[in-house]
């Protein structure tokens, strides 16, 4: 399996959205370039040379029940990778996009070994929050990625949801200045 990237955009304070999930300006940066990376975004040249290789390389992302319904699993194609495997108690919604390469699966550990079955070699990405945070807590995640924006929310969801014990990272190993935008990546002190 390849590595075990916890990722997602970021405010400076540490939220992934605000208490009715709204992402405000977190994605501005999506759109505020000149190049196309898929997905309908267009960055400055700095942030795709980043963001192009990591999705390129992503095989699998791991997502919450929640995020799946807020996007409606963005309709059977992720933005990023070739299967999903979502962490839910519940099943796969009833004539939801058959042909989609989707997995319901009822926990954060289990999630991450069938999305690490699927991924092969390539990396899994696992979105932060509380699904992010239960994969770090149980010791399964290798690298924090964040794309950092200026923006203060003050409160919301946060990155790592409500993790309750300490974590160390090391020293970023991944400093890029994008346009509006800081991508950070951390990996986990083991």
């Amino acid at each position: 399996m390849g590595s075990v990237v916890m990722h997602n955009v970021v405010s400076v304070d540490g939220f992934i959205a605000d208490a009715d999930d709204e992402v405000g300006p977190l994605f501005e940066w999506y759109g505020n370039g000149d190049v196309e990376i898929g997905a309908g975004c267009t960055v400055s040249k700095t942030s795709a040379a980043y963001v192009q290789p990591m999705w390129a390389d992503l095989g699998v992302l791991v997502i919450g029940r929640h995020l799946f319904d807020l996007t409606n699993g963005w309709e059977g194609s992720p933005p990023a990778g070739e299967h999903v495997v979502v962490v839910s108690h519940r099943p796969r919604p009833e004539g939801w996009h058959p042909e989609a390469s989707y997995f319901f699966v009822d926990d954060v550990a289990r999630a991450v070994a069938k999305a690490g079955e699927l991924a092969g070699d390539r990396t899994v990405g696992v979105a932060a929050g509380d699904v992010g945070g239960q994969a770090l807590a149980l010791g399964l995640v290798d690298e924090v990625a964040m794309d950092v924006v200026p923006v203060v929310f003050g409160s919301g969801k946060r990155y790592f949801g409500p993790v309750d014990s300490q974590h160390l990272l090391e020293d970023p190993h991944v400093v890029v200045q994008g346009d509006r935008v800081l991508h950070l990546r951390y990996k986990v002190r083991r």
